[in-house]
């Protein structure tokens, strides 16, 4: 089918948005639209064994036991509908079409009816019914062919994400939280899969692929699809996790097309409410919606990153709050199966990000304990730019990351970086913000590109050598040092030291009486000055008690009095702390050492030819890991000569002038 088929089909299906106008909000067109769309497939599907499951259903009709096994079997599918009705008979009849509709709908069997009470289909129905449409809407959709011979499953489902799209644009929802482009899709999964064609040509093998945001189930499809056409053998087995209700439906009740199984298909959170605990599987991939927050989950999360630490599978630590992105990742590493000790099991997982989780969070930040963990555990195999304008809900650039536990031995130790921001192609026309999409020899190349990465890197005359790179692990980590300066002061006593001795605590709680005869002492000191602290104390002490009054101690009251007459100098006399120099923490500064490159060899080398004072502070470096894709592939490109610019400026000017000369004659 190609698109202009499936795009009239989805028109004809959103054509009932003419009926609810005014009786329905915009964004609410979909809360019909879609679950009759996911009624009318089944009712297709079901249509060749419609009369040998109603016979069947009879048959069994007065025995004491459950019949679904001899449903399933009568349909050819995992569901059954019991009813002679079908919704043009329904439309047959409009004075007891609710009536009707109601009872049609609950002689599906239960996985079929817990797809359609997903979209609340009962209030749906009254809704329709008191508004005097339901009749009309029953009539749109008896003629919306949508057999299986006429729309195959791969194009039901571009049928399903153009009617989410159009409901999302009416409801202000991101239609990318519910849906992947299909040529992204199939980018992924070729790099998911590509490794493993020769494992997969095995007769019988069995695969088992999990994508724990699935939404409509696009990306578990074009898995499905991609492995058995290299093994039309093979059996894939599907798995997912979906929030959103809807979405949750139609992947769901496409499953039960396929006659896969739709009990594989869980609804909610991942992250709170894991759907397939203690599971693993040979592929995971998903695009999880970028930097939303997760603040409706945190102390599930929390919980489980404190109590449970790596047993769970939040352990490696925690990102920011407002973006979840690599949460969804550390829950995918859990599901990887283990490796054995001669090489066999492990996985694959494939994920989108955009470019956060590439290089947000300082060392020590959860958001680089978490990359940390993947590098050196050896599981990141490599990073793919994509094209920017490729998704429908943002314009931003995006990644693929590519992590497995059983790298080859050519790949260990090591990750690749591959560019593919210059490999797409304009669209005719734009589906919101998506502009640009990877072509089907676009994608080949990619592909190849990928499987050949170490030679390429290696190979110099490789036409796309500068496209793809090669690291070391190690290459990525750093140590982030804490340099100091010692802290130089000379002292002084003025009128703004005064005041500011007056408004400190620890002179304030000597009693108004004792702190204002201190600060009286100190006035006769006005304008003097001393180099070092020694000397400032003996001077400020004799005038104290000269004058009467009692040398306060203690060490906040020191404190506070070297913080008023202080003043910072070069210099000045260099502050001790226990004999120790203490640090000047207004020239406190951080640098980023490579972690193969020794921290004191790099402080005499770029630090102490510019302040030889400085020392590192040991006890605060931190370990961080980064991925600064953008830097390794930035190729400097030479500003024009000014000659250039400036007779283009002048031909500019010469043609400003030639029009102001017809303007005026």
């Amino acid at each position: 089918m190609n698109n202009s088929k499936h795009t009239e089909l989805a028109n004809h299906a959103w054509s009932v948005a003419d009926l609810l106008r005014g009786d329905y909000k915009q964004s609410d067109y979909g809360k019909v639209i879609l679950p009759f769309t996911v009624l009318r497939r089944l009712e297709c599907v079901l249509e060749p064994t419609r009369e040998a499951v109603v016979e069947t259903a009879e048959k069994f009709q007065d025995e004491d036991f459950d019949a679904g096994r001899f449903l399933q079997r009568a349909s050819g599918h995992s569901f059954y509908n019991t009813s002679d009705l079908t919704l043009k008979k329904i439309a047959g009849d409009p004075q007891n079409a609710a009536t009707n509709l109601q009872l049609y709908v609950a002689r599906f069997s239960p996985n079929a009816r817990e797809v359609l009470e997903k979209y609340d289909f009962a209030n749906q129905i009254k809704r329709l019914a008191s508004a005097n449409l339901l009749y009309q809407v029953i009539t749109k959709f008896t003629d919306l062919d949508l057999r299986p011979e006429v729309v195959s499953n791969h194009n039901m489902g571009y049928i399903f994400e153009e009617l989410i799209r159009r409901f999302a644009e009416q409801s202000n929802e991101t239609a990318g939280e519910h849906f992947t482009p299909r040529e992204v899709i199939t980018l992924m999964v070729n790099l998911l899969v590509a490794p493993d064609s020769d494992a997969l040509s095995i007769p019988g093998v069995v695969r088992t692929v999990m994508d724990p945001a699935c939404g409509t189930g696009g990306m578990l499809s074009a898995a499905g699809e991609h492995i058995t056409s290299l093994n039309p053998d093979a059996t894939v087995e599907v798995y997912g996790q979906e929030l959103n209700p809807e979405s949750w439906a139609i992947c769901r009740s496409d499953l039960m097309i396929k006659g896969q199984n739709p009990e594989h298909i869980a609804a909610g959170n991942s992250f709170s409410d894991d759907g397939h605990t203690r599971a693993s599987f040979d592929y995971l991939l998903a695009n999880p919606p970028f930097g939303v927050e997760w603040k409706k989950v945190k102390d599930a999360i929390t919980d489980e990153h404190e109590n449970l630490g790596d047993a769970g599978r939040f352990g490696a630590g925690l990102p920011r709050i407002n973006d979840g992105s690599l949460l969804f990742l550390q829950h995918m590493i859990s599901k990887m199966k283990p490796v054995s000790g001669d090489g066999k099991g492990g996985s694959r997982v494939a994920i989108v990000f955009n470019g956060s989780p590439l290089f947000t969070g300082a060392a020590g930040s959860g958001e680089s304990e978490i990359r940390r963990w993947i590098i050196e555990n050896d599981w990141l195999e490599a990073v793919v730019a994509l094209p920017d304008q490729l998704f429908y809900n943002t314009g931003i650039s995006t990644y693929f990351w590519i992590v497995t536990n059983r790298k080859d031995a050519d790949h260990q130790g090591k990750v690749v970086l591959l560019d593919a921001r210059g490999q797409w192609q304009k669209m005719r026309k734009s589906l919101g913000d998506k502009r640009k999409f990877v072509s089907d020899e676009q994608i080949k190349e990619i592909t190849q590109l990928y499987g050949n990465a170490l030679e390429a890197a290696a190979d110099e005359e490789h036409p796309l050598h500068g496209k793809v790179k090669v690291f070391r692990n190690e290459d990525f980590g750093y140590r982030r040092i804490t340099v100091e300066r010692p802290l130089k002061l000379r002292f002084e006593m003025t009128e703004d030291t005064l005041s500011l001795l007056a408004a400190a605590k620890p002179v304030q709680k000597l009693g108004t009486e004792r702190a204002e005869a201190f600060v009286g002492a100190l006035k006769t000191l006005l304008g003097k000055r001393w180099e070092t602290k020694e000397a400032a104390w003996l001077a400020m002490k004799g005038a104290v008690v000269d004058a009467g009054g009692l040398w306060p101690t203690g060490g906040p009251f020191n404190k506070a009095l070297r913080d008023a007459v202080g003043v910072r100098d070069p210099e000045g006399e260099v502050q001790l702390v226990k004999g120790e120099t203490e640090p000047d923490p207004e020239l406190r500064d951080y640098e980023n050492v490579p972690l193969d490159e020794d921290v004191e060899e790099y402080l005499r080398r770029e630090v102490l030819p510019h302040v030889p004072d400085a020392w590192i502070d040991h006890s605060k470096t931190k370990v961080g890991y980064e991925i600064p894709f953008t830097r390794h592939f930035y190729v400097y490109e030479p500003p024009r000569p000014l000659a250039e610019i400036d007779a283009e400026l002048k031909e500019l000017e010469r043609e400003i002038q030639v029009l102001l000369g017809e303007v005026t004659e």
